[in-house]
């Protein structure tokens, strides 16, 4: 089986995660992936085999670097089959036309607006939407998150309302030039765009959102309270999680008490990066009362969308019908497991 040629356009926090991902599938292979700058980001890519394209005003400053360059973005989408867009957020109008030109598909990160593309794409909810698609958006870290543990149990239960409060990471670990460095600072305009997001793939949920920004690099951490159309219980709850397929149940007794345990316990797993792709909910924080549900989980914005980019991948190229057939390869290629 011919597999499907990948590019990476913007080799950073998710792209870079995104090409290795994509290298460890039997389905599909990395091309290319892209930079515009000569950074360490950029010999590390080259250093890997990585083939890089860049802009054709970079191409001095790569040589000057001692970069290899293989040829220009443009190059690239000559090369590929699909590209997965991982640059900064709102310029995907710009790229959407070059892909566009080219005549291949493109996959979008969550920076992007919902009507880029006209399709958001998470595995378990709506794999099939993206299925054949020229485009798709794959949808935020949080939203991500969000919809990762509110989906199964909306498909088991049935959800009447969903209040959701993120306390969100300043920045990534190795920016250095976000914040807060020392506060809180809460997102006044509400509700925030999560709840919104979470619809452009669940629209029939109704969900409400509010976050705050935490001094913070590690993770996100949300706390969610659901109210059920029916009364349930913490075990039947607990059960629908264990059954998820990048959901992680840990115990805060068992010494994983917050964010900087989870991502110490990636590091224990052998992770790539010490990333934590699943959701992680604690399994001791979970509570049911009546119709009324509350847990907390943690996020690493760095991550869990990367599965979402390959089985992507897999829907929009037509290469397995079965979502659930492709988040299980995907799974056991970067080690995920229950």
């Amino acid at each position: 089986m011919s597999k499907v040629k990948v590019g990476i356009n913007g080799y950073g926090t998710i792209g870079k995660r995104v090409a290795d991902a994509v290298n460890k599938q039997d389905d599909m292979e990395i091309i290319g992936v892209t930079k515009t700058r000569p950074t360490f980001e950029a010999r590390a890519a080259a250093d890997k085999g990585y083939d890089i394209y860049v802009p054709e005003d970079s191409i001095a400053a790569f040589k000057n670097a001692g970069i290899p360059v293989k040829g220009t973005v443009k190059d690239l989408c000559k090369a590929v089959e699909i590209m997965v867009d991982c640059t900064p957020g709102d310029v995907g109008e710009i790229y959407k036309a070059e892909y566009e030109a080219a005549g291949i598909k493109a996959i979008f990160q969550g920076g992007e607006d919902h009507s880029l593309t006209g399709i958001s794409f998470n595995s378990s909810a709506n794999y099939s939407e993206s299925w054949g698609a020229q485009l798709s958006r794959v949808v935020s870290c949080n939203t991500t998150g969000l919809i990762r543990t509110l989906n199964p149990i909306d498909k088991a239960i049935k959800i009447t309302n969903v209040y959701a409060t993120l306390i969100r990471r300043g920045t990534d670990p190795g920016n250095s030039k976000g914040g807060p460095i020392n506060g809180l600072e809460p997102s006044v305009k509400l509700p925030t765009h999560h709840g919104p997001d979470v619809k452009s793939v669940m629209p029939w949920l109704n969900i409400n959102t509010m976050a705050v920004k935490a001094s913070t690099t590690l993770m996100h951490l949300h706390t969610i309270v659901v109210e059920l159309q029916r009364e349930s219980t913490t075990e039947e709850v607990l059960g629908i999680m264990k059954a998820s397929p990048r959901v992680k149940l840990v115990k805060s007794s068992s010494g994983l008490k917050g964010t900087s345990e989870i991502m110490e316990l990636g590091k224990e797993l052998g992770r790539n990066r010490s990333d934590m792709y699943e959701i992680v909910v604690w399994e001791d924080g979970v509570k049911v009362v009546g119709k009324m549900l509350y847990y907390y989980q943690a996020v690493h914005q760095e991550s869990d969308v990367v599965p979402e980019n390959v089985d992507c991948i897999r829907s929009m190229c037509k290469l397995e019908e079965n979502a659930s057939v492709s988040i299980s390869k995907t799974n056991k290629a970067l080690g995920i497991c229950r």
